[in-house]
């Protein structure tokens, strides 16, 4: 199970961050942004923006996965992990600046993560809350 998760949410990171590099790049490609045809041909034209489309979908079947059988505070807290992941890598593609508050911002989405991962005890991994029907409101 625990494979199950690593590999769900490396894939989880990866269909964001091609949504949001797709993006990024449908938007440098349909310049200048006017509300015409002419700039909807150029958006539609050019095949980034369907990767921002497979990103979306991607990660929307993922997440849906992943919710079915991950621990509800550590998956939430993990799928912060994409705004490291568009971080590092628009540093990488789009020359943007990698600050000292970026950096400690990435450390503190990583030690959350770790916390709330550390918190579930072994006995309530795989346990699923069902409501209590009997109790009155």
């Amino acid at each position: 199970m625990k494979r199950f998760y690593i590999l769900g949410f490396l894939s989880l990171i990866f269909f964001d961050t091609l949504a949001q590099v797709s993006f990024k790049y449908a938007s440098i490609h349909a310049e200048p942004l006017a509300m015409d045809v002419a700039w909807l041909v150029r958006v539609f034209g050019h095949p980034w923006i369907y990767g921002a489309f497979v990103g979306y979908i991607g990660a929307f079947f993922t997440w849906m996965t992943l919710m079915k059988h991950a621990p509800i505070g550590p998956a939430f807290a993990a799928s912060y992990l994409e705004l490291i992941s568009v971080t590092l890598v628009s540093v990488w593609l789009f020359n943007d600046t990698l600050t000292i508050p970026k950096v400690i911002g990435g450390l503190l989405i990583v030690a959350g993560i770790l916390c709330l991962a550390r918190q579930e005890s072994p006995e309530k991994k795989g346990a699923t809350w069902q409501p209590n029907l009997d109790e009155s409101a």
